[in-house]
């Protein structure tokens, strides 16, 4: 029963907290000062950018089978730019085998698909056409090496 009163005074804290943050004025934007010498807007700017504009992501999006065309999860996904030598992303699939990784746009990429007992796949990914690609990989399993002996 002790349990109870802390609970409640929890939920009542939280509750004031949410109503404070609730109460605080907007933020009401700056206006620039009139243009009065007739100048262009950017010369009064003294050096200092206006905020740069987020560029959108490209976003890589694909789903990992295995041999018998199963959702393949835990599998580890590793992206690098076409040409370099590290991978620049790593990820892991999802329990249903999704992964999703946002890159830079304009360059081409290499998707390298990896998990042990299986081959390793390679997908290529040019960013510079769309705003995103979609993948399907299935992996094959590694042949045992071949020993002679019976099983």
């Amino acid at each position: 029963m002790r349990f109870l009163p802390r609970f409640i005074f929890f939920l009542a804290l939280l509750f004031f907290w949410r109503a404070l943050q609730g109460q605080q004025p907007p933020e009401t934007p700056q206006q620039a000062p009139a243009n009065p010498g007739g100048s262009h807007p950017q010369a009064q700017n003294d050096g200092k950018q206006a905020k740069a504009k987020a560029i959108p992501s490209f976003l890589i999006i694909g789903t990992v089978f295995n041999e018998r065309a199963l959702s393949f999860p835990g599998v580890q996904v590793r992206i690098r730019r076409a040409g370099e030598k590290k991978y620049t992303w790593e990820t892991y699939t999802n329990s249903r085998g999704e992964f999703a990784v946002r890159v830079p746009p304009g360059y081409d990429y290499e998707v390298l698909v990896h998990i042990k007992k299986y081959k390793d796949q390679t997908k290529s990914v040019d960013s510079k056409v769309d705003v995103q690609q979609r993948l399907s990989i299935q992996l094959e399993l590694v042949a045992p090496p071949k020993t002679g002996a019976k099983s």
